[in-house]
């Protein structure tokens, strides 16, 4: 059996000394597969990611303005506004006055928000218990760490990657 994380094409020979990181790489592309059918799976359900990720970023963030939640979410403000109208129109958020400044208005996750992020965290959480059910649990935790620490880093370096580049963190490039 071929080793999914390995390409045997020669026009994907990587260089050697990059070897390490070409094998996150490689493992991460394998992930955002996996990640991209369950994304599907959940759009069939009638919620598609990036909904997903604006309701559980303002779920974490508490009730803020629109801009603040594009910004959270490295997005375009046009872009998280129709997203959020979306949420609203399903019930999972909801827009009252700004206590700061009437004219404004700020986003809250409702009930029944609260109770789907619940719902999707705790079947994330089973199906996550699953794959580590053969681990040892140090070998978990210590993954886990690890794993935050990667994601940590990964979050601080690829936007000023990017914006080093003169691609930028959002769509068309720009900050």
């Amino acid at each position: 059996m071929v080793d999914p994380g390995r390409c045997t094409n020669n026009a994907w020979a990587f260089d050697p000394e990059h070897e390490l990181a070409d094998r996150v790489g490689m493992a991460m592309v394998r992930l955002n597969k996996m990640h991209a059918q369950m994304s599907h799976q959940m759009a069939k359900q009638g919620m598609d990611k990036s909904a997903f990720v604006l309701l559980a970023t303002l779920s974490g963030l508490g009730e803020c303005r629109s801009s603040a939640l594009a910004e959270a979410v490295l997005s375009d403000p046009s872009t998280v506004s129709r997203q959020v109208a979306a949420l609203v129109k399903d019930g999972l958020v909801e827009r009252h006055a700004d206590p700061a400044d009437g004219r404004a208005s700020v986003l809250a996750v409702t009930e029944a928000g609260r109770t789907l992020i619940k719902n999707r965290r705790r079947q994330r959480n089973e199906a996550i218990e699953l794959m580590f059910a053969e681990w040892p649990e140090e070998e978990f935790k210590l993954f886990a760490e690890l794993f935050e620490r990667f994601v940590q880093d990964y979050e601080r370096t690829v936007p000023s990657y990017l914006t080093d580049r003169g691609t930028g963190t959002r769509a068309g490039g720009e900050d």
